[in-house]
């Protein structure tokens, strides 16, 4: 079956990607396949022929590399989080610390992944970097964990604190009613998947413009508490370290609550291939990015603390709009508004990277068919969105969002810890690779141990029934891997059903982007 354009409609039986597809893997070398004029099919500027399998095309620059970067570092977390973080390490001075702790742990971690995107120039990320290292068991389980978990709880709790801050601003005398966060939180999610499956354009120029919105959103905050502390508001900050807890699960939970509003740091990574002149582009986003976030980060919590006392921020439901409210006047409305755009635009860029994950695992053999397809002529992986928007509607109905973080953050820094020994095993398997950047082997040995420590730690200091659920999630992954990817077993009718969507979504198999 055919569309008009001669892009062929393929239905295949079962779980995994068709025969031309599967199993190729990452690649470290540059396609040899260039049309005339040096310009390969589906980059920038080429097109697919007919009847081939069509990829993505490179249309994030650099620009837009950083906005995304920082547009999903700075979303929920700084609103959200330094209260988490304040009550876990019981004192102003300590949380300072660890707010730039994880700020200096982020941007290692970044730089190891700097290192991973420039060798294996493929999407993807940690399932790509996992697929690379430790073969198809570990990345499998990746995928099923984040595509079925990690992303669209990200997704939720964006879009949950995107719609908490908006309803509050309609609602400042009286608590809003739970059902109408959860509604609004659903709705931005259906509003967001629709942006990135109508364009990609689009979504990049959204991710733009949401940015420099909370950046401004950032730089009010600051400006403000420097006025305060130049006022000689300095009261709340002179208290320094007392009060500082002493447990290890209390610290490394704290950590929990500050990594989560870094985490978006390794997004870049997911969508490497449509990244023009990565090589290039992707550690300059880095490199302007999580230092930019950081200082941001640092600025924000010492004017937090400039106008409010470590009893009151504890409190404050909502830290963003009570500090608005004492500094800015009648202008006060203007934090809420802020807010709401910054989550907005962390949500757009998380959905954006949550589609490749989950586009890259199907090309892979480790999804169902369809999910590795893009739209016949926008070339956006619908599929894929539409498939983490879903879960990511389901999420939205617990509305935890304390114990959703902690939740997400556990598991993830499981994965992360695995993507840096995937860094340190490839320096061995792999010596002849291609490496245009190159870190010092110490960054992912020591950002391996921090990884144990986050993992380890609040499971023998205070164990939680929470973690038992994602380790056994974790475990329940091989429940599917070996029928349906490692025996390669077909689901009955999947072939039907791949062709019956094809048709509804207007989408065609793809191929394995080539290399800038």
């Amino acid at each position: 079956m055919q569309y008009k354009n001669g892009f062929s409609v393929q239905g295949h039986e079962g779980v995994g990607s068709s025969e031309n597809v599967r199993g190729r893997g990452p690649r470290l070398q540059r396609s040899e396949g260039q049309a005339e004029g040096g310009k390969c099919a589906g980059v920038e500027g080429g097109r697919p022929a007919p009847n081939d399998a069509v990829n993505l095309e490179r249309r994030v620059g650099l620009l837009s590399g950083v906005a995304l970067i920082v547009g999903t570092m700075i979303g929920s977390g700084i609103f959200v989080s330094p209260k988490g973080l304040l009550e876990r390490t019981g004192s102003v001075g300590l949380s300072l610390v660890v707010w730039a702790a994880c700020g200096g742990l982020s941007l290692l971690g970044a730089l190891c992944y700097v290192e991973l995107g420039c060798m294996i120039p493929s999407s993807g990320a940690e399932h790509t970097y996992f697929l690379t290292a430790f073969g198809h068991l570990p990345a499998f389980l990746f995928a099923w964990v984040s595509i079925i978990l990690l992303k669209p709880a990200m997704l939720a709790i964006i879009c949950l604190s995107f719609s908490k801050y908006l309803v509050e601003a309609f609602a400042s005398d009286c608590e809003p009613p739970l059902m109408a966060i959860q509604l609004l939180g659903a709705l931005t999610i259906v509003l967001i998947t629709f942006i990135n499956s109508y364009s990609v354009n689009l979504a990049t120029r959204v991710q733009n413009v949401f940015t420099a919105a909370k950046l401004v959103a950032i730089l009010i905050i600051v400006v403000g508490g420097m006025v305060k502390l130049g006022q000689g508001n300095t009261q709340y900050l002179a208290t320094g370290f007392h009060g500082s807890t002493k447990s290890f699960g209390d610290i490394a939970t704290a950590f929990y609550s500050g990594l989560w509003a870094y985490d978006g740091w390794n997004n870049l990574n997911y969508v490497t291939e449509e990244l023009k002149k990565p090589y290039t582009n992707l550690p300059r986003a880095i490199i302007i990015g999580l230092p930019l976030v950081t200082i941001c980060y640092l600025l924000v919590n010492i004017s937090y603390l400039a106008v409010m006392s470590q009893d009151e921020l504890l409190a404050s439901e909502t830290v963003a709009v009570t500090f608005g409210n004492r500094v800015l006047g009648w202008a006060a409305f203007l934090m809420p508004l802020a807010v709401t755009l910054s989550t907005f635009g962390a949500a757009n860029g998380t959905a954006f990277t949550s589609g490749r994950l989950c586009f890259v695992a199907a090309r892979e053999g480790h999804m169902v068919d369809v999910l590795s397809y893009v739209h016949a002529r926008k070339l956006t992986p619908s599929p894929a969105l539409l498939f983490n928007a879903s879960i990511a509607l389901i999420m939205v109905i617990p509305s935890d969002i304390g114990s959703l973080i902690d939740f997400f953050s556990f598991t993830a820094w499981i994965f992360y810890g695995g993507a840096m020994a995937a860094l340190i095993i490839m320096r061995y398997t792999m010596k002849d690779a291609p490496r245009p950047y190159k870190v010092p082997i110490v960054i992912p040995i020591l950002v391996l141990i921090i990884s144990v420590y986050l993992v380890v730690g609040p499971i023998i200091d205070s164990p939680q029934i929470e973690y038992l659920y994602a380790s056994l999630f974790i475990v329940a992954g091989l429940i599917f891997y070996f029928p349906f990817v490692y025996m390669k077993k077909s689901v009955p009718g999947m072939g039907h059903l791949t062709t019956i969507l094809q048709l509804i979504l207007q989408v065609v198999p793809t191929d394995v982007m080539p290399d800038a």
